[in-house]
């Protein structure tokens, strides 16, 4: 009786030694639990690492461009030795290199915010904006509207109304909520103001001011300057912009006041001075979305 016993326990206890590789190793129904926490350990570090190196990548290049510039600064002075004649022109040249230089090497950004940070960080203000406006009972419509005064700046306008015809400028220190029966709705800083801000800043030859030539600086800035996009594509009508956006950094562009269309509607509204309806649509396989940019003519500036 004891053997057959001792026979009887032995699978059960040959069933929990081994239990822990049971848990660990592979299930019929898929990787256990304990190979998906590697996994996801595993992805989380080289999410980390590619980040810390994506950071690394974009700081070296500014510290190429300094050593650039550099070089041109004592190329030019040392050719200033050799050649009196031209010597004041050579000075300044390489003063400007090196003062170009040190300021590009110490004042490269030493951080950068992941796209999918700003990403999220963007979804929760659109999410509560948006909320607020069907709170409201706001329309869809989506105007963004000149200040007054010299300083450059712009004011979305999201009426109640359907027909609502917005102004040609507005008073930038205006309320949000506005009540009166004519203009009842919200008017807002639009996220795209800041960036329009540092486009201008950067340009190094006078903004445009027809509307072909400045859709082609907008999207420049928006590829290459901000890295908003992949491709952005202008077509120029009458009285309208249409932009093919290709790979936004911040998702779908239908959201409230998305980064890309409320830059290019700022940008727009401010350099030809004239309010702006804003019109967002899915593309086809070629593009991602359509933005059109639409303004009515100025009779005053247009036949100029």
């Amino acid at each position: 009786m004891e053997e057959t016993t001792k026979h009887r326990d032995e699978p059960a206890e040959t069933g929990r030694e081994n239990g822990h590789n049971t848990a660990d190793s592979t299930t019929p129904d898929g990787p256990s639990r304990a190979t998906l926490s590697a996994r996801l350990e595993q992805l989380e570090a080289e999410n980390h690492h590619l980040r810390a190196e994506y950071g690394r990548v974009r700081q070296s290049r500014y510290r190429k461009r300094a050593l650039g510039l550099a070089a041109i600064g004592l190329c030019a002075i040392g050719g200033a030795v050799a050649f009196p004649n031209v010597q004041d022109v050579l000075l300044a040249l390489g003063g400007t290199g090196l003062i170009g230089a040190v300021l590009t090497y110490y004042l490269a950004p030493e951080q950068f915010v992941a796209a999918d940070i700003g990403e999220r960080i963007y979804t929760a203000l659109a999410t509560n904006q948006a909320r607020l406006t069907d709170a409201l009972g706001l329309s869809e419509n989506r105007h963004y509207v000149p200040t007054k005064g010299n300083r450059p700046g712009c004011r979305l306008i999201v009426p109640r109304s359907q027909q609502y015809h917005p102004p040609e400028t507005v008073d930038g220190d205006s309320d949000p909520i506005v009540t009166a029966a004519d203009h009842r709705g919200l008017r807002l800083e639009p996220s795209g103001l800041g960036l329009f801000e540092e486009f201008d800043d950067a340009l190094t030859t006078e903004r445009a001011r027809t509307p072909d030539a400045l859709a082609t600086q907008l999207t420049s800035a928006l590829v290459e300057q901000f890295e908003l996009a992949a491709r952005a594509e202008p077509a120029v009508g009458p009285e309208q912009v249409t932009f093919a956006i290709t790979d936004s950094t911040f998702g779908d562009c239908d959201r409230f006041d998305h980064p890309v269309a409320s830059f290019l509607a700022v940008s727009l509204a401010i350099g030809l001075e004239r309010p702006i309806t804003l019109e967002v649509a899915a593309a086809d396989n070629r593009t991602d979305w359509l933005l059109t940019c639409r303004w009515e003519r100025n009779d005053k500036t247009d036949d100029k």
